[in-house]
Parts: structure tokens; sequence; C-alpha cells
């Protein structure tokens, strides 16, 4: 499974009652933070999840309210007494604007490596999360993000029992690796059953719509986009400044047949995108305002189904 935590919804500066665009996800005993604007550290704290778990912050892009809060963040790790490293992930640029925020936080008990990326580059993360990046449209080089949880077949016990194999190969085979049985390969397709559905998970704040959008982002059963402004009369000013009203964000998640979207990085100007949440809702049903320290936990399909199936039981 994979929790998501809503960290702030704000864009631009921070306000009294709306922290900036953060997000976290959470898997395995392994944390990933994605943009880091002024102030995040004290939302997840707010939130109750652990600093210490910490294994990547994933960045969208180099202006301040994605990226000043990062000293912070990196001094409140470091006192959560993580000794383990930290990867920074960003596109072209973020190198040498992690160096210059490290100017004032030089010592920590951890390394950190900086790794930049660019048009559909993928990274396996730790604990065996997929993260592919995509570069979108805004005024300074930005990416999207797509983490995708894959599930491992299914073992099927009665195959190894009718064969005879005896059981301490049985692990090696469940991680998909043949076997060899008094001089017979036996395969791990054999006795592993079919592929079986994951989870996915999009990110994409700070861009026009593109037309590779929708099938980036396709098959998330959450997707968090930004919806700087909420009607079609303020699509000029979003042109302009390089970001998307809520149509625009909701015609993505409906091309792109998510499950779920989730409105994020608003303006300072909206202060009240309950408001317009009509407009995107009229074009993807499923739309909610993203709210801070909402909390989302996504199950395996078959575990869903298997929930479903005890409840009815």
């Amino acid at each position: 499974m994979l929790d998501v935590c809503l960290l702030g919804t704000g864009g631009m500066m921070p306000m009294p009652d709306r922290w900036l665009s953060a997000l976290l996800l959470r898997s395995g005993g392994h944390t990933f933070l994605i943009d880091c604007g002024e102030g995040t550290q004290i939302s997840w704290k707010m939130s109750g999840w652990s600093f210490n778990q910490t294994d990547a912050i994933i960045l969208t892009h180099r202006h301040a309210d994605h990226t000043a809060g990062l000293p912070g963040i990196l001094y409140t790790i470091a006192h959560s007494m993580r000794t383990d490293p930290v990867t920074i992930y960003g596109p072209w640029g973020t190198e040498p604007m992690v160096e210059a925020l490290r100017y004032i936080v030089p010592r920590l008990p951890f390394d950190v490596h900086v790794v930049e990326l660019f048009n559909n580059d993928c990274v396996t993360l730790p604990g065996g999360m997929n993260m592919q990046a995509l570069e979108v449209s805004h005024q300074v080089p930005c990416l999207a993000y797509s983490f995708s949880l894959n599930r491992s077949r299914e073992f099927q016990r009665e195959v190894a029992e009718s064969r005879d194999i005896p059981v301490e190969h049985w692990r090696t085979l469940k991680a998909g690796e043949d076997v060899d049985v008094n001089g017979t390969t036996i395969r791990a397709d054999e006795v592993l059953g079919p592929p079986r559905p994951g989870i996915k998970v999009s990110m994409v704040t700070d861009t026009r719509p593109t037309p590779e959008l929708p099938r980036f982002v396709r098959g998330s059963d959450l997707l968090v986009c930004e919806g700087m402004y909420g009607t079609e009369e303020e699509r000029d000013r979003a042109d302009e400044r390089g970001h998307m009203v809520f149509p625009e964000a909701a015609e993505i998640a409906r091309r792109g047949r998510v499950k779920q979207l989730w409105l994020t990085h608003f303006s300072p100007a909206l202060q009240d995108p309950y408001e317009h949440l009509p407009t995107a809702q009229r074009i993807f049903p499923n739309t909610k305002i993203g709210v801070a320290h909402e909390t989302l936990t996504i199950p395996f399909p078959d575990e869903e189904n298997e929930s479903e199936r005890s409840d009815d039981s």
C-alpha cells in the first residue's frame, strides 16, 4: 500500500491559513517529500509523520515557493537522528541551487546527494517505488512526476507442492528467480500467478497543460494537480504565468482516466477554492479541493477487493 499526505496547497507565498504546496508519500518504511516551500517542516510536524525515514526530497522546479524550505527540512531531518544519506532529485539547475541553500546548513549527520533529472528519466527509489519525470511548461525547467508501486506476482503454493519443489527454494522463486532442483531448472514463471495491478500517484504543478500530460498520468489512483486559478475567465493570466485553471486540470484528469483528482497550488487571490469546485467537477466529477494534512491510504487493488469481500461477509 501507499500512504499520501498533502502538506500544503498554496502557491507563491505562505498564507496564515494556507501552507505552500508540498506532498508526502510513504511506503514500506520509506518516506518521500515532493517540494518544500517556506515553513514546510512545520506543516510536516503537524501531520505526525516521521522525518527520520526520509530517503528522498523531490523538487519540481527551483522557484522559492517550492524550494525555500529546504534548509529547514534538512535541519529537521538531522534532528530526527537520521544518519543514512538523503537524495535530492530535481530538474536541470537543481545542483547549484541546493549548494547555495546548503550554505546555511553546512553540517549534517548524513550525506546529501543531488541528482538532476531530464525528460522521461526513470528512477527506482528505496523500497522499490518507480519514479518517472516529465518535462512540463513553466518559466523555468520544471518536471511532473509519477510514482508507481508494483505488486509482486502471487506465489502459487499448491503448484510448488504438486511439483515437489523443496521449501528452501520457495523464497527464491517468490523473488522471480529460477532455481535448480536435482539438475532440473524450475522457472519462477511456473509457480507465480499472472501480473497484478499496482498503485500509481502523479504530481503535476506549475505548468500549462501539455499534450503529454494525460498519457503521463494515465490510470493514476490519485492525481495531485495545480489549479492556480479557478475559472476559464482567468485562463489568459494562467497562460501568461505558466499555470492552469481548474477546468484545465480536470480535463487532464478526465483524459488520463485517473481515479481521483486533488487540486492544489492555489493563488493567494483565490480565497475560496470551493466556490469554483463545480467548474472542475462538471468535467471530472471525482475532483476534490486539496486540504492540508489530508491523508489517503491507497491499497493494492487485490487487497482492496479482499477487504470488501471481508466486509460483505
